[in-house]
């Protein structure tokens, strides 16, 4: 008989589950081959081709920067200082146009959840942002909302005087990067992307309102507080990372006339080449024990491998059924 027994699609079960992995890292390591976290500063200016770069492992241009994070993420829920809106989609509803003109938003802009989005983005001349980009090899799928953490401290030069800071950036499982009970920004779980937006003066306030999020809670973060923010290498990212594990369950099911000859090299009585075996190897009572089980593809070449934590004797009289469980 064949050593092979075909399966069929009733017999393969494939089941995802999620699976979580926390990381935490020095700034120092960040630009490292292995980990690969980049930061960047977005900056509300004209474009000039070579100058004004940002970044520690890839080098880009701060205008650009800008301009992508707004269009990306922030192009339908551009405010004003006062909250109101500052560009309007111009939007075709069956033959009639309906808005102002502007600039085509984005259809999604990526929201983590599917509560009304308010995202605030600085648009003054000269307004800045901050990049904290996670490479995906690290978050997987995306990052788990409620554990992005960014502690920092050390030193800033206001051009007045040195002073000291130290905080934490934290986000709020909704999407928003919080610092001392004050948003100062956005976090695109699943792109990695932590984007620090209050910079800038155009967006300082109480502008969310107190039945949202409560008065002045958006943070008035200075352009050197930001710099320092970005390029400090006495900061710590913390969070976790999400991926889909699919474990594909294979059911192997013999009936007695089946697998009941030993493969076993020792069963021969001979030289390795005779083919003979022992006599009581022969009788119809006899029960060779299972430890290992092969799974093939169509070509008949082996792909996997399991082991049986203990030898499972084969039956003569009922069917047997041995369950594989495979980790993709």
């Amino acid at each position: 008989m064949s050593v092979y027994k075909s399966l069929t699609t009733s017999d393969v079960i494939l089941t995802p589950f999620k699976t979580n992995k926390s990381f935490s890292f020095l700034g120092n390591n960040f630009t490292s081959s292995n980990i690969g976290i980049d930061r960047f500063i977005g900056t509300n200016s004209p474009y000039i081709s070579g100058s004004d770069t940002t970044g520690q492992i890839v080098s880009q241009s701060k205008s650009l920067v800008y301009d992508s994070i707004k269009q990306l993420y922030y192009s339908n829920y551009l405010r004003g200082k006062d909250g109101s809106t500052v560009l309007t989609s111009s939007i075709l509803l069956d033959g009639v146009r309906i808005g102002q003109s502007g600039i085509q938003p984005m259809y999604d802009n990526y929201l983590s959840n599917t509560l009304e989005a308010n995202r605030l983005f600085p648009t003054a001349s000269g307004d800045e942002i901050g990049v904290i980009s996670i490479p995906s090899n690290l978050f997987g799928e995306y990052i788990q909302p409620g554990t992005f953490r960014y502690d920092y401290s050390g030193t800033v030069n206001t051009g007045v005087e040195i002073i000291s800071i130290s905080g934490s950036i934290t986000d709020d499982g909704i999407g928003g990067l919080f610092r001392d009970n004050e948003k100062i920004g956005d976090i695109i779980y699943h792109h990695g992307m932590a984007i620090i937006t209050s910079a800038g003066s155009s967006i300082t306030g109480s502008i969310y309102g107190t039945a949202l999020y409560g008065t002045g809670v958006y943070s008035s973060a200075n352009t050197s507080d930001l710099n320092f923010l970005i390029t400090t290498t006495e900061a710590t990212c913390s969070f976790q990372s999400s991926l889909t594990i699919y474990e594909s369950q294979y059911k192997c099911t013999f009936n007695p006339s089946e697998f009941n000859y030993t493969q076993n090299p020792t069963a021969i009585s001979g030289s390795t080449n005779s083919g003979i075996v022992y006599d009581f190897l022969t009788g119809s009572y006899f029960e060779p024990y299972i430890t290992t089980v092969g799974l093939y593809n169509n070509a008949n070449q082996l792909v996997a491998v399991g082991k049986l934590s203990q030898p499972l004797q084969s039956s003569n009289v009922t069917d047997t059924t041995i369950l594989v469980n495979l980790d993709l």
